[in-house]
């Protein structure tokens, strides 16, 4: 059973997602391109979900989101839902087109860890031997000059999404919003310091990749790869599934985090023993997602206010 978390108003999160065994369902070719941007422009939208930084691998995205409302759940149900369809339609694919893990979700706690995971997002296709600068990639993605000042558009496209369903609208876009703590006058800043380490994490893959005396396969073959094929390259089995992160150098940070998860996981087993016990009245901790919504049981809203 995995454990219970915490839905949080506001926070911003590193998304990842990746196709059944690795297969190339999402090669990057316009019509994989235009579903995977119109799917997340319409479910941002109902969700009021704010884009950061996007790159669509092969057989796996990365998004960099803030939930505002404090709904991703239900943001996360109709995205992957619609690109699975849409997805199963343009690669004639029968069977699941997500993998069975859960979505990776990582709360970004400090402005480290957002500059870190957009660059580390960006860079997964340098890191993976198909482009030697991540701009190179030519599938769905957002270049760090665009962050708070750019915007992904996409046309309908012409597969699931029905022109007399007025939940789909001719034409979609999101806008590349800056983090919730870079105010507009740091924006510059903020985008200098990730497009400084993208660079570092490019410089490393591409001295890794010539170390192990590969190239790089490029963007025309990557377009053209069969999307019933497979990856082959070697990929660590997953380890620990991390809720949060910090960035490099904020021990502080990571104690109070810590501490955080531990408090929220103990409040919510000790309110869920007590609720299959019989006693409806308990409090569950604030942040509380599905038995909430699911189950109607009460939070703690004066955590939240405090």
């Amino acid at each position: 059973m995995s454990q219970p978390r915490a839905i949080v108003a506001g926070a911003t999160y590193l998304l990842t997602r990746r196709a059944l065994r690795r297969h190339l369902l999402f090669r990057p070719d316009a019509a994989i391109t235009q579903l995977i941007i119109y799917a997340l422009a319409v479910s941002a939208r109902r969700y009021g979900i704010r884009l950061h930084a996007l790159c669509a691998m092969s057989t796996h995205l990365h998004i960099v989101v803030t939930d505002v409302e404090g709904v991703l759940p239900r943001f996360l149900q109709l995205f992957h839902r619609l690109v699975a369809l849409g997805t199963k339609v343009l690669r004639t694919w029968d069977g699941p087109v997500w993998g069975h893990e859960a979505t990776s979700v990582v709360r970004l706690l400090t402005r480290a860890a957002v500059v870190e995971k957009i660059s580390y997002s960006l860079a997964n296709p340098v890191e993976a031997g198909l482009v030697r600068r991540a701009k190179e990639w030519p599938g769905a993605k957002v270049l760090v000059n665009e962050i708070g000042r750019g915007e992904l558009r996409a046309r309908r496209p012409d597969v699931y999404f029905a022109s007399s369903n007025p939940a789909w609208p001719e034409h979609a876009a999101i806008a590349i919003s800056l983090p919730p703590d870079v105010a507009d006058g740091d924006a510059d800043a903020f985008r200098r310091e990730v497009a400084a380490e993208l660079e570092r994490k490019e410089a490393e893959a591409r001295a890794a990749i010539h170390r192990n005396g590969r190239d790089f396969l490029g963007p025309e073959r990557a377009c053209t790869v069969s999307p019933d094929a497979r990856a082959t390259s070697f990929e660590a089995p997953r380890g620990l599934n991390p809720t949060f992160a910090v960035g490099r150098g904020c021990s502080d940070a990571r104690r109070t985090a810590v501490a955080a998860v531990r408090a929220f996981r103990a409040a919510y087993r000790d309110a869920l023993q007590q609720w299959r016990a019989g006693l409806r009245s308990v409090v569950f901790p604030a942040e509380t997602w599905w038995m909430r919504v699911f189950h109607g049981v009460a939070v703690n809203n004066d955590a939240l206010v405090s």
